[in-house]
């Protein structure tokens, strides 16, 4: 959530950096700059009336100690009056910080300097692509008929017990999930992150606190028995964990790594791009997240870029790097950038990892800071990364890695697979 002050103190620098997400925020801007005069106008109001009624009581005391019972209780009967203007003020108050709260919510965060504009994923800026694109011989196909030819992954089962979008893994193709799902985590914790395992379920205050909520309710499995949801992400869980901290400077970067199961509705999707593992409804991935001093957060950011790019090439996949325009910018994102594995079979590239800072959009809601080198509580920046999801990874392994004697496997996961190569 953006800082009200930061609205206030300049807000025509606020209207156009938002202006590269495409959002017209000049009404919005002005509403809340009127709603917080008028909030501030109340609150100093209320204060005024609370000294005086305080004033008030400290007077009536020495009256009635004095004897001058008339004289205090006309200061009573006063002191009750501006009780019950005070009571009116609050009222107002609380009214008028719900409308600014919920105004604020409605807003994005505003995007660094450093965002280009654009309006889709057509327009973001390509960073770097690792290798040429790769060719596959006449006749290769696509991850879902490799699936079905080497009995990996079963999508008709996954439509009997669930529906679409729920695929069942099988023998090789369940043991490459969990190598892969054990090395991420393993190269996760020699990076030094501290690898928790998290609730698979949230609350409203945990979708709030990382910007799901309000803006994603329809994405995402909601169980109303219990008002629940189904984490789209492990970047919900584990970044919530901060939720209401005030963290030591020296302690910074805090760095937490987790595998969970992510569910998403994925409300309409359709067509050809939901083909095998293109799009599901539930996926494995392994999430990193930091949360950072506001002065280290970007080079952090440009660190855990290089730190996903590393496990690509490890995994000897060809890649692309993508800086997100404003257009194709998540809602809560501060600056975006997307790691794309080519799909041989396919001929298109499949996006496999975003890493994002927000900087102090959620730390905001979160109410998470740390305490400056003078011990004021300052919000800290908020960091996260896809390490990786594995439904496109897999994809990419599988057509790029096909061959006439079987689909070899990248050499740094055969230590956890136990095989070099599957076969029918």
């Amino acid at each position: 959530m953006l800082q009200i002050s930061a609205i206030r103190n300049n807000p025509e620098e606020i209207i156009s950096r938002l202006a590269i997400k495409n959002i017209d925020a000049k009404a919005t801007i002005t509403e809340l700059i009127e709603i917080d005069a008028e909030r501030r106008k109340l609150q100093n109001e209320h204060d005024q009336v609370l000294s005086h009624q305080n004033t008030l009581a400290k007077q009536v005391g020495e009256l009635f100690r004095s004897g001058k019972k008339d004289e205090a209780n006309d200061l009573k009967n006063k002191s009750g009056a501006l009780k019950e203007e005070a009571r009116i003020l609050q009222e107002k108050l609380h009214n008028s910080e719900e409308k600014l709260h919920k105004l604020l919510i409605t807003l994005p965060n505003t995007p660094s300097h450093s965002v280009p504009s654009g309006k889709s994923s057509d327009d973001n800026e390509l960073v770097y692509t690792s290798v040429d694109i790769p060719t596959l011989l006449d006749g290769s196909d696509p991850h879902w008929e490799l699936a079905s030819t080497y009995d990996l992954i079963d999508f008709e089962l996954g439509v009997k017990i669930s529906g679409a979008g729920f695929p069942v893994y099988k023998g090789q193709g369940a043991k490459l999930q969990r190598a892969l799902i054990t090395w991420f985590l393993d190269m996760a914790n020699e990076a030094g992150y501290l690898e928790v395992q998290p609730p698979l379920l949230i609350n409203e205050d945990s979708g709030y606190g990382t910007g799901q909520l309000p803006d994603k309710e329809g994405q995402m499995y909601h169980i109303g028995l219990d008002n629940l949801y189904l984490i789209p992400t492990a970047e919900v869980p584990v970044t919530n964990i901060f939720r209401d901290q005030i963290l030591v400077a020296d302690d910074l970067p805090a760095k937490v790594t987790a595998y969970s199961p992510c569910f998403r509705r994925e409300a309409g999707s359709y067509g050809k791009d939901v083909r095998g593992l293109n799009r599901l409804h539930q996926f494995d991935k392994v999430e990193i997240v930091q949360v950072s001093h506001p002065e280290q957060s970007y080079k952090i950011l440009e660190d855990m870029k290089s730190y996903v790019t590393n496990l690509l090439e490890q995994l000897q996949l060809p890649y692309r790097v993508l800086k997100l325009c404003g257009g194709d910018m998540s809602f809560t994102a501060a600056l975006t950038y997307d790691m794309e594995v080519w799909s041989a079979a396919q001929k298109k590239w499949l996006e496999v990892s975003s890493v994002s800072n927000f900087e102090t959009y959620q730390s905001n809601r979160l109410k998470l800071r740390y305490r400056d080198e003078k011990g004021k509580p300052q919000l800290a920046h908020t960091l996260n990364g896809s390490a990786l999801a594995l439904p496109r990874i897999v994809a990419s392994i599988l057509e790029n890695n096909q061959t006439s004697q079987g689909i070899t496997i990248p050499e740094v996961l055969v230590p956890y697979t136990g095989f070099d190569k599957i076969v029918k």
